[in-house]
């Protein structure tokens, strides 16, 4: 089921398919900024990463005393979920804990999104609670995917991801397996921008660690036309598209965990996390993304 919300600059579509972000409009230009999902692409429009970001060990989980099978990026982005409420600006929904996710994931928890509109800004919240008796060990992270071209006068290699501070990114390498190896490298040194070009994501993914800047932006080089994302409360910023030839899209991916190490434990309270809860506790992420003119 999809909602709308909508003021004088922005027509935003929220779907329950996955709690995305499906559609936002800017109404002075008629431009469609998120990418549409063709499964023949990539079959996402800004999938939610929960309970892990990334992939685990084997695809697999140990939690509980039990063995489960766990896919890329955990189930909440494959899920529907529920409508809890709706106001002019705002839509909320929620995933909670029901047989199919026990049977992948033996927490009780509920996952809520708050998708609320500010002027030409989408934020989502997520919240996570713990309804479990036991500690609740998760990861977290956000997967939006920005088309381009923006309009058919221009081309992908019109666009660049631009900084809010000078940066020479340091990026933990997962490669080409999407576990982390234990190798880092850089990007290059003392820039404001990276380019969109055909070689970018030649290799896939970039995940970027320690970052100074607060805002990261895809933007249209000759017009300044962009999608701000703020990144100030996130660890980790990857940057991704579809590999081999020129990207369709471009993703502004601010996690607060990482995919398992290549030769780390399936057990669930070894993973790093974002947040352990104790039972009856609650904790809060927002990605604030601006669509600037």
């Amino acid at each position: 089921m999809d909602y709308i919300i909508e003021n004088e600059l922005l027509k935003v579509t929220i779907t329950t398919n996955g709690a995305q972000v499906k559609s936002v409009i800017h109404k002075t230009d008629g431009v469609e900024h998120m990418w549409n999902a063709d499964p023949a692409v990539w079959g996402y429009h800004a999938p939610i990463l929960f309970p892990h970001a990334g992939k685990v060990v084997d695809n697999k989980i140990e939690a509980k005393g039990q063995v489960y099978e766990s896919g890329q990026h955990g189930f909440a982005r494959l899920m529907e979920h529920e409508f809890v409420e709706q106001t002019e600006d705002t839509i909320v929904l929620e995933l909670c804990a029901n047989a199919e996710t026990l049977a992948k994931f033996p927490y009780e928890f509920r996952l809520v999104s708050i998708f609320t509109l500010e002027n030409d800004t989408v934020h989502h919240t997520l919240t996570v609670e713990n309804l479990d008796s036991e500690k609740l060990p998760f990861g977290i992270g956000y997967h939006p995917a920005y088309a381009v071209p923006f309009d058919d006068k221009h081309v992908a290699t019109d666009y660049e991801l631009r900084f809010s501070d000078t940066e020479s990114p340091i990026c933990l390498g997962c490669n080409p397996l999407g576990l982390l190896h234990g190798d880092i490298y850089h990007l290059p040194a003392n820039i404001k921008s990276i380019p969109v070009d055909e070689n970018l994501f030649a290799e896939g993914s970039h995940c970027m660690v320690s970052l100074k800047s607060t805002t990261l932006g895809l933007y249209e080089k000759d017009t300044g036309r962009g999608v701000v994302c703020n990144i100030a409360e996130f660890p980790y910023t990857l940057i991704w598209s579809k590999m081999g030839g020129m990207p369709p899209f471009v993703c502004i991916e601010p996690w607060h965990s990482l995919p398992s190490p290549e030769n780390g434990s399936i057990k669930w309270e070894e993973k790093a996390a974002a947040a352990v809860l104790q039972p009856g506790e609650a904790w809060s992420c927002t990605l604030s993304t601006s669509f600037v003119r």
